[in-house]
């Protein structure tokens, strides 16, 4: 039987002194692929800032992969971003590094060592995300779908329980969108919790999930039909 990965109670979320979203209560399951959606400033994006510790939790319970958002220290933001995978809309490789070393400061910077393992990870999640070849080149020397699937590479790196996806198709064109969205159902179907965070409806109605939406400062769940 799955489990919670995330449960917030009676959340407030406020951005700077601004309330966000009042009164959110939500529970994911392992396992799960949620979408929210909503328009530009509806808070998404402040959601997904929340469960990664980049806006602190001050009002209600929360927790997501067994952290407590609530009582989340400083010293303790590293240990709860290796439980996740941050997928952006904007890819956020570094420029100056090719593949290889891109993926190879994650694995530095998390902890890992030993030169044969990292080789081996860096690898795995190459060969999964369809990016084997790419390993060598620099970032401007591949297109923006592309570019994506090494940001999923990266964020599959540390083995995440979940992988949260922040408008992860929102510069890219509608094909390769879809080539994307296919690779992240894919994970999900390997056992991956993915909560994606997005504006394009046309992927929703062509890839159905659990739709939350973002509205009037609340989160509720939609039926697809209505998306």
């Amino acid at each position: 039987m799955s489990h919670p990965v995330l449960s917030l109670k009676n959340v407030t979320i406020y951005q700077e002194n601004n309330v966000v979203f009042s009164d959110i209560n939500l529970e994911v399951s392992q396992g799960e692929f949620i979408y929210i959606i909503g328009k530009t400033g509806s808070g998404k994006s402040s959601l997904m800032k929340t469960l990664y510790a980049d806006l602190k939790l001050k009002e209600g319970e929360g927790e997501f992969v067994e952290y407590n958002l609530a009582t989340l220290r400083e010293r303790d933001i590293p240990y709860l971003r290796r439980k996740i995978g941050i997928v952006f809309q904007d890819f956020k490789l570094l420029p100056d590094r090719t593949v290889y070393e891109n993926l190879l400061f994650v694995l530095k910077a998390t902890g890992w060592s030993e030169k044969r393992e990292m080789d081996v990870k860096i690898n795995e999640v190459l060969d999964k995300v369809g990016m084997k070849n790419a390993a060598p080149k620099m970032p401007h020397q591949i297109s923006g779908g592309e570019q994506q699937r090494i940001a999923v590479a990266r964020a599959l790196l540390n083995d995440p329980e979940v992988i949260l996806a922040d408008e992860p198709t929102g510069n890219l064109d509608p094909q390769t969108s879809v080539e994307v969205m296919q690779l992240l159902l894919e994970i999900n179907q390997n056992g991956k919790t993915i909560i994606m965070a997005t504006h394009d409806y046309a992927l929703i109605m062509k890839f159905p999930a659990k739709t939350l939406k973002c509205e009037n400062k609340t989160l509720f769940e939609v039926v697809q039909r209505t998306v």
